[in-house]
């Protein structure tokens, strides 16, 4: 068992941890028939997953599929919205839950609604502390002295703003407001957006800890130890947030049926990318290969990953699979862009990769658009990573784990591009299978994902369901669907 090399390797007390270990397994792959089971329960057939097969008509906290799938019509009445962020995009390219909430709380403002953020800067050279006051969104800086979100100043910051004229309604991006003060929140309810939940975040330290090999380093035993009394002790606090937005319809299910949260209080709306700034552009990627060298020769095919270059997003991973494929196949290259331990690892591959550093945002779209496809190698099953979005906004397709979190909501079926096991055999397959398929085969999965994001992932639709969302918490008759406004 690979739990042998990791008792050997701490101490010869850490046989406790192992048994530990071993329970936390037990458990996890205990739940995971569960979860399959009621992810397979809950999980709309062909029929009825669409609103065009299957309209909807009735209250909208019924829904058993995402809002986006929706279309709401245009609404004159306007919101004023408390939100509360972990940290706000300035500077250098931030995280997904950054770019999220930069992309949807733009986008209310752009409708008329009043934000107010409670935030801070996602770049610590670049801290504030003041108000940055846009029209319609007020960013709230309220760094504590280790530059993250002083939690107590922005509550008393929002007590006061909500003193002068209360707000519609409060919302927070994952536990920005934590949960002890969401139950202090005068207006009354308080709506949670969750971007990974600690049960998904479980199954990947045991991805992880599966992975790698008895000369790695594995997880660490506090993190062992404090694994399961993180997970009970986040099912006891879900319930003093009155509604939950999950952004994938796995998370929505776990919610539902093992945190037992009521269903009518649990909504899922995905993530949406800006469809003005991700669009399919081939001449766009051609300008992007010449730029960073890539060969313009018949037969060449070009994979690119993005993000964080650090071990859980799953580079050890990729790095492996593609050291193999590079030796099988010489015409294949490997664009890398972002930042992190593993670039410099990746250069050591030869000139097959190509790594750029951390792209500006203004040269992603370029380079999801320079691919033929995109590798999501992430050990991460929690929340919905952008950049898979992102690329098939691009008309890109992808190749990413078969966590519950993707193929139940993104890349539902194969014409979507290939999925994979967390394990390195896994991955060179799915790799194998990219380049056996060919160019004009990646074409038609990546036309085909353009249309599939289109239709739901954009910022568009995702704001648009957020709006009605919070109209039909302030007033019930927002709740019903359609109404004469509706598309």
């Amino acid at each position: 068992m690979a739990f042998r090399h990791h008792s050997s390797r701490i101490s010869s007390s850490s046989t406790s941890l192992s048994i530990k270990f071993s329970a936390i397994l037990t458990l996890v792959i205990f739940f995971c028939p569960y979860y399959c089971v009621f992810f397979s329960r809950f999980k709309l057939s062909p029929e009825t997953s669409s609103p065009e097969n299957f309209p909807f008509t009735g209250d909208l906290r019924d829904l058993a599929f995402p809002w986006n799938k929706l279309s709401f019509g245009p609404i004159s009445e306007k919101l004023r919205l408390a939100v509360f962020c972990k940290s706000w995009p300035i500077g250098s390219i931030p995280g997904g839950m950054e770019r999220h909430a930069f992309t949807l709380y733009t986008s209310l403002a752009s409708r008329g609604h009043e934000i107010h953020v409670f935030t801070v800067s996602s770049d610590a050279r670049n801290s504030y502390s003041e108000l940055r006051d846009n029209g319609n969104l007020r960013i709230h800086f309220v760094p504590n002295d280790h530059g993250s979100l002083n939690c107590s100043l922005a509550f008393e910051i929002f007590n006061r703003i909500n003193d002068e004229k209360l707000f519609d309604y409060v919302h927070t991006e994952s536990v920005a407001l934590p949960h002890w003060r969401a139950k202090m929140v005068r207006n009354g309810d308080v709506a949670v957006t969750w971007h990974g939940i600690w049960y998904e975040i479980i199954h990947s330290k045991l991805f992880q800890e599966l992975l790698w090999g008895k000369n790695s380093p594995k997880i660490s035993g506090s993190d062992l130890r404090e694994a399961i009394p993180r997970l009970v002790d986040e099912i006891s606090f879900f319930p003093s947030y009155k509604h939950h937005i999950c952004i994938s319809k796995s998370a929505g299910e776990i919610l539902v049926n093992i945190y037992q949260l009521p269903r009518e209080n649990v909504h899922v709306i995905l993530n949406g990318v800006d469809e003005t700034k991700f669009v399919h552009s081939p001449e766009a990627g051609e300008r992007f290969r010449k730029k960073h060298g890539v060969p313009d020769e018949k037969g060449n095919l070009v994979m690119g990953v993005s993000g964080r270059l650090v071990r859980d997003k799953g580079h050890p991973l990729l790095y492996e699979a593609f050291s193999l494929i590079s030796k099988r196949y010489p015409k294949v290259y490997l664009l890398v862009a972002g930042s992190g331990p593993w670039g410099k690892r990746y250069e050591d591959l030869g000139e097959n990769v190509k790594v750029l550093g951390a792209l500006e945002p203004e040269e992603l779209s370029d380079f999801y658009n320079a691919l033929d496809v995109f590798v999501n190698p992430t050990l991460r099953p929690q929340g919905l990573d952008l950049t898979l979005i992102e690329a098939m906004q691009c008309g890109k397709p992808v190749v990413t784990p078969n966590y519950p979190s993707i193929v139940g909501t993104v890349v539902a079926n194969e014409s979507f591009g290939y999925t994979f096991s967390p394990n390195v055999r896994s991955l060179v397959k799915a790799l194998d299978s990219v380049v056996g398929d060919g160019i004009r085969v990646l074409e038609m999965k990546g036309k085909a994902c353009r249309e599939h994001v289109v239709s739901t992932f954009t910022a568009t639709k995702m704001a648009s369901a957020y709006e009605r969302f919070f109209l039909c918490m302030k007033k019930e008759r927002f709740c019903r669907y359609p109404l004469p406004t509706d598309l």
